[in-house]
């Protein structure tokens, strides 16, 4: 229901452009990385809101509601003081955002209504890294994405690699930038290139 408590987590990733040809480094040995998984895909399609004057946009907020994959709902990506808070609701039937939603924006966006203003489609291959115990150290995540620029109708398809830390990363700030130094270097080394947008939704707009 829209009215349900959300939950937020606290994002860290890098980002990076790829061609179609390159293949994923090993990892194992960065770091305390132990076990490579094996690639888990899946489809993701995202809607995203914003005003029609995209207020959130300029204020590095982003409301998206996504469909498939682990994690599908509505999500509020917003700055942090190391990485980006995102929170979370469960989907609702249609695209009409949630009233918590709505309300934990209205210090940005006042009476103003969300209109959907991107479509970003995306299959997903996605690899655990984990240390030797088992525990979670990161996603890396292989894109193949198309996005609609649903103001003017643009379309972009381009293919990205990210990696996410995630639950068993380093307990703090240092050796967790350490970690995604080292898992930057195998992927430059495999012709990655860090990416020129922030997000999906900035190159989707062109922003």
């Amino acid at each position: 229901m829209p009215d349900q408590p959300h939950h937020s987590q606290i994002e860290i990733e890098r980002k990076y452009d790829v061609d179609a040809e390159a293949q994923h480094p090993l990892l194992v040995g960065v770091g305390a990385v132990a076990v490579q998984g094996e690639p888990e895909r899946s489809e993701l399609v995202a809607t995203y809101f914003d005003t029609a004057d995209l207020t959130l946009a300029r204020n590095s907020t982003a409301v998206r509601v996504r469909r498939g994959g682990h994690d599908g709902g509505w999500h509020v990506k917003e700055p942090a003081d190391e990485g980006r808070t995102e929170l979370h609701w469960p989907l609702t039937d249609g695209d009409e955002p949630p009233a918590e939603l709505l309300d934990h924006l209205r210090h940005l966006i006042g009476d103003e209504p969300l209109v959907p203003i991107a479509r970003v489609t995306n299959q997903r291959d996605s690899v655990l890294l984990q240390d030797a115990a088992g525990f979670e150290l990161a996603e890396l995540t292989d894109d193949h994405v198309r996005s609609e620029n649903l103001r003017s109708g643009a379309t972009l398809e381009w293919r990205e690699w990210e990696v996410e830390l995630l639950s068993g990363a380093p307990d703090t700030r240092e050796r967790r930038n350490a970690l995604l130094d080292e898992i930057e270097e195998r992927l430059l080394a495999a012709g990655a290139r860090p990416s020129e947008s922030s997000s999906k939704l900035q190159r989707a707009l062109g922003l």
